[in-house]
């Protein structure tokens, strides 16, 4: 008797009233469709459960991957990076990793990276469209950012060639003393040494104009205002003096710097210096499932879990809330 108040008591739900209404005349499929139904409204239940815990797990920060530290044969070291969340938050997005070759991003372009040396703290980057001495482009500025042009400018060795400057150019009145001598070198021994720059010569009863001079110039001047046609720039030029334009270095090699934010003793520690993506702060990547504030042996660890409650304890409360109602669900139904 006391079974049969139960079933009929849980399949009031779902068998029609007429049926439930004696306690002895119980239909022979009462319990097979009671507790058909029951299985069924547990696993809508668990479903949507699931559901939501994976919905909230989504939400959970990211544990970064392994950075990686090439880029073709160019290795890549703290401060700079290829993956998001790696090195240093202010080099963030300015080294971009193709199928041949790595990229320098500034505002003006992509520039070829062709070296990095991390004891002298240089990159050496040159521009796919900028003139040299064997070819002319058409002409286009060259600007960075200001982050930039504040922890990675252009090296003092690296100079900048204003081609084919009209007599009105403000270099050559007003600004004329941001022009300077290179290693002895001329405008004439350039009209004369480089193919792509004598068509400049030809058109003109005279040598054209051209400037040396250093980054600031074009940082805050563009070519039109500076009112010349091309540009071409070289480094090394301390190397450079009696060596002709043909065998000049064309590009650029800026100078870079390494904040200190305890990276050694990540890296140290087996670690890989890193930040988080959306507040920027200096971590020790471990691992693919880790992270620490500050190495990887003594430092507090940060895997899933901690980073987890530290920042969702709302989403947390409501796992908990979530995993008490499927196992209180269950234990009604047994």
């Amino acid at each position: 008797m006391g079974v049969s108040v139960r079933l009929l008591f849980t399949s009031n739900f779902h068998i029609n009233s007429s049926i439930t209404k004696t306690f002895h005349k119980v239909p022979s499929f009462t319990l097979p469709i009671t507790m058909a139904n029951q299985k069924s409204s547990f696993l809508t239940f668990n479903h949507l459960i699931i559901c939501l815990i994976l919905l909230l797990l989504s939400k959970s920060p990211q544990i970064h991957s392994t950075c990686r530290n090439f880029c073709n044969n160019i290795r890549i070291n703290y401060p700079f990076s290829i993956d998001d969340g790696c090195g240093a938050p202010q080099y963030r997005r300015m080294l971009n990793c193709s199928a041949t070759d790595l990229f320098f991003t500034t505002p003006s372009g992509n520039y070829k990276v062709q070296s990095i040396d991390y004891e002298k703290q240089t990159m050496t980057i040159f521009d796919p469209s900028m003139s040299t001495c064997s070819i002319l482009q058409p002409h286009h500025d060259f600007k960075m950012s200001e982050i930039q042009s504040a922890i990675i400018p252009p090296s003092p060795d690296t100079i900048f060639i204003l081609v084919n400057c009209s007599i009105d150019s403000p270099v050559l009145n007003h600004y004329k003393s941001l022009c300077f001598n290179f290693s002895g070198h001329s405008c004439d021994e350039l009209y004369g040494s480089c193919t792509s720059f004598k068509l400049f010569h030809l058109l003109s009863n005279s040598t054209p104009a051209c400037c040396f001079t250093g980054y600031e110039t074009v940082k805050y001047m563009s070519m039109d205002i500076l009112d010349c046609t091309h540009y071409t720039s070289v480094y090394n030029t301390d190397r450079l003096q009696g060596v002709g334009p043909l065998d000049w270095l064309y590009g650029m090699k800026l100078s870079f710097s390494v904040p200190d934010t305890g990276c050694a003793r990540c890296a140290k520690s087996g670690g890989t210096c890193g930040f988080d993506v959306e507040t920027e702060m200096a971590q020790c990547i471990c691992s693919s499932t880790s992270n620490s504030t500050r190495d990887c042996a003594g430092g507090r660890e940060i895997n899933f879990a901690d980073s987890y409650r530290a920042s969702s304890y709302p989403q947390l409360h409501l796992l908990y809330i979530l995993a008490l109602l499927a196992i209180s669900y269950s234990i009604l139904l047994r």
